[in-house]
């Protein structure tokens, strides 16, 4: 599919910028032209599919969803995970979605399955994971995300924690609303899905750029294997080293897929590699400002802990299970 693409990026690099072959400048270059090319075709096809699906799913029917009273517990806590996959999430959501759950009277157990399921598995990092690494790793992906906010939040829900929530959350009204997704057109669906796609790629670009610049980089000029004895599989502490390291840094999904592909050129493992994008997608610290408006510290450093805990398993069973 993409070797028009390659043989645009050989093209540019020997022919027009006239770049030795064999080169480390050539080597960057080449793949830097390659992916940019490749993952922004990806991005705009797997965020278009994705958005006119999730345009069945606004927030608020996911809140209408999880807030039947009579709904099995264990239930919620799985139909809320799954509908994390494809319902709108980022950071500048968090607030206002966790309030208007908590609003609906959606136990705090399950609420936190939907907001530690929605940025874990990002659905577009599961389309590029699959275009990139195939259909195995994908599934994977999907599982261990979906495991870890169940898990999460049912360890939540048993912890009891709802008076960590500040006290102003449980004073607002949301009302209800009026759900017209369902009186939508299919051309009005498709337009709006359009202008979404456009939309996020404007406003991710940089950081898929910046990914993808890293990773070419590390491409040219550091050579495969590099740092399998660092943070290879045989490091018992890399898992941990990677999940701690991604938290603080903050892009999306779209601009860590091309340092995934490159961390395990040089020789970082699978679950490693998963591990440092994870925290970063779910962990990441202007997430975590926006909580605190809403969590108290102690209810805050418990989710940390037990989305970073659930990270790092999944990160040791990848690299036991890929070898």
């Amino acid at each position: 599919m993409f070797s028009p693409v390659q043989k645009f990026a050989d093209f540019v690099t020997y022919n027009i910028f006239k770049i030795p072959q064999n080169s480390k400048l050539a080597s960057a270059v080449n793949f830097f032209i390659f992916d940019t090319i490749k993952i922004f075709i990806l991005l705009f096809l797997i965020v278009f599919v994705i958005t006119f699906i999730r345009s069945f799913f606004s927030p608020e029917k996911t809140r209408e969803i999880l807030s039947h009273k009579n709904q099995n517990i264990l239930l919620a806590h799985i139909l809320a995970a799954l509908l994390g996959i494809v319902t709108p999430f980022c950071s500048c959501s968090a607030v206002p979605l966790f309030i208007g759950f908590v609003e609906a009277g959606i136990p705090l157990g399950v609420t936190f399955s939907y907001l530690i399921a929605a940025p874990m598995v990002n659905e577009v990092a599961l389309g590029l994971l699959y275009a990139n690494f195939g259909l195995k790793i994908a599934l994977i992906y999907v599982l261990s995300g979906e495991i870890i906010a169940i898990v999460s939040g049912i360890v939540i829900g048993k912890l009891n924690l709802e008076k960590y929530v500040e006290d102003y959350v449980f004073k607002i009204k949301v009302g209800d609303v009026q759900i017209a997704e369902d009186k939508k057109t299919l051309n009005q669906r498709l337009k709006e899905t359009l202008e979404f796609t456009i939309e996020l790629i404007k406003k991710v670009w940089v950081f898929v750029v910046v990914g993808i610049g890293i990773g070419a980089f590390l491409h040219g000029y550091i050579p495969t294997g590099a740092l399998a004895k660092i943070a290879g599989k045989n490091n018992p502490f890399a898992v941990i080293f990677a999940t701690v390291l991604g938290i603080p840094l903050y892009s999306n999904a779209a601009g860590i897929i091309p340092l995934v592909s490159e961390f395990r050129r040089l020789g970082i493992s699978m679950g490693t590699s998963l591990s440092f994008m994870m925290s970063v997608t779910a962990l990441s610290l202007p997430e975590m400002i926006l909580l605190r408006r809403v969590l108290k510290p102690k209810l805050l450093a418990v989710f940390v802990a037990i989305v970073g805990c659930g990270i790092i398993v999944t990160g040791y069973l990848f690299n036991f299970i890929l070898g």
